[in-house]
């Protein structure tokens, strides 16, 4: 019963449900599946704790490197000098197609982190990878997105000749202060096609002062970083969330969506009003308790998070996303969020089998929600026996979507297991 988790999966080659079955049966956990592949044709990810920048990067380099590889991805903490690191990095990394973005929390192979860098890499056998970047997304404008991707494609079809109509999938990481988020994803979903699209708008640790993507060297604020990447592995792109809709509705009568600010709602002052439909003063509001209590809204018939980022001075609420006036929101009822993320991965094992990688884009307010219940440790074994490497976003890209407050991401498979099972080996 995943009524609360959207995917879609796209597959290169047939593949049956008998031999799926097969595979979980004969395997431990995830990171068995990943031994018994040849290590020249298997992703890489790892992380470090090292404070120094020049440090941290030798040990992730050590970590993930490959002679040949696709390409590598880095997330990073903002306690980093990325003057620094970014040096570190162009230095170290300098033959390899290299990008990455600033976090509020990374995902690594021991769970969540805080204040580390991790990172992974995908190898040429098997994946082919074409990366650009759009700058200015103050000044964004539609053709903008429409011409990167073509030039993405093209880039990809000469380096690989697509392996089928569904074998590629989109990446994007966007400057998460940017507020830009919403007519970039809506640009580049278009222009894709059938291509299916994921992302995270990059972190700080909730300072809330720059947010950075890095590309070409550099990091960079009001930017965004997408990338394309073909595979012959099976794959799917998912989106989970783990609330449904309460009784307790409310009205947006004043906001500027420009700036995702609500200054009244029902009327009154949108943080006086918020507070009292949650059962609390003003005074109580903080970014904890706005983990607990996001608010929902129905786009299309589907119900998608809205969260609230800070109640301002003047008692306005500014929110991760947009927020029209006359919009209709409902205060949202969270279910058990580690049920939710099982039936998650036993939906990726069903269509995918055991994945060999997991790209993770899990928003800061689920990782506050589960400090505070105390589950974050349990959350992040689950993450780390299914090879998850990613961040802590400030909202997440699905589709032609941006959110809040989900865990959306890409699972990788292995044809080599399932090439295995059809010959009657494993």
């Amino acid at each position: 019963n995943l009524k609360n988790v959207q995917t879609h999966y796209f597959s290169v080659f047939p593949v049956s449900k008998e031999q799926i079955i097969i595979e979980k049966r004969n395997s431990m956990d995830a990171s068995q599946h990943t031994k018994r592949i040849p290590i020249n044709q298997r992703p890489k990810f790892g992380a470090t704790t090292s404070s120094n920048e020049d440090e941290a990067v030798k040990v992730l380099f050590e970590k993930i490197h490959q002679e040949d590889s696709a390409l590598t991805v880095i997330f990073c903490s903002p306690r980093y000098d990325t003057k620094k690191l970014g040096y570190a990095l162009e230095k170290t990394f300098a033959s390899e197609s290299l990008i990455g973005c600033t976090s509020a929390g990374e995902i690594s192979p021991i769970g969540y982190t805080d204040g580390s860098l991790a990172g992974f890499s995908l190898p040429a056998d098997g994946f082919t990878a074409s990366s650009g970047y759009i700058d200015n997304l103050a000044g964004f404008e539609i053709s903008r997105g429409t011409r990167l991707v073509s030039e993405l494609i093209a880039d990809l079809n000469a380096k690989q000749p697509t392996i089928s109509s569904n074998d590629t999938f989109a990446f994007l990481m966007i400057d998460g202060l940017s507020c830009s988020e919403e007519p970039v994803v809506s640009s580049l979903y278009s222009a894709l096609g059938n291509i299916p699209l994921f992302g995270g708008s990059a972190g700080d640790n909730l300072d809330f002062n720059r947010t950075l993507t890095y590309y070409d060297g550099t990091f960079r604020t009001n930017s965004a970083v997408l990338t394309l990447v073909r595979t012959k592995h099976p794959f799917m792109v998912f989106k989970t969330q783990h609330f449904v809709s309460s009784e307790k509705k409310m009205v947006v009568t004043e906001a500027d969506p420009n700036t995702r600010t609500v200054s009244e709602i029902n009327g009154e002052p949108a943080g006086m009003e918020y507070a009292r439909l949650v059962g609390l003063a003003e005074e109580e509001l903080t970014p904890m308790i706005f983990a607990n209590f996001p608010v929902l809204v129905k786009i299309g018939g589907t119900m998608h998070v809205r969260s609230i980022q800070k109640v301002n001075n003047n008692g306005s609420l500014t929110f991760f996303c947009a927020i029209d006036k006359g919009a209709i929101l409902t205060v949202a009822e969270g279910v058990d969020i580690i049920e939710n993320l099982e039936e998650l991965i036993d939906n990726i094992q069903d269509e995918i089998g055991v994945p060999q990688l997991i790209i993770g884009c899990d928003c800061v307010l689920r990782s506050l929600e589960l400090e505070r219940n105390q589950l974050k440790y349990r959350v992040g074994k689950i993450l780390s026996e299914n090879n998850t490497i990613g961040f802590n976003t400030y909202g997440e890209q699905f589709q032609a979507m941006h959110v809040n407050q989900t865990f959306t991401g890409v699972a990788i498979g292995h044809n080599h297991f399932f090439s295995e099972t059809k010959a009657g080996t494993t």
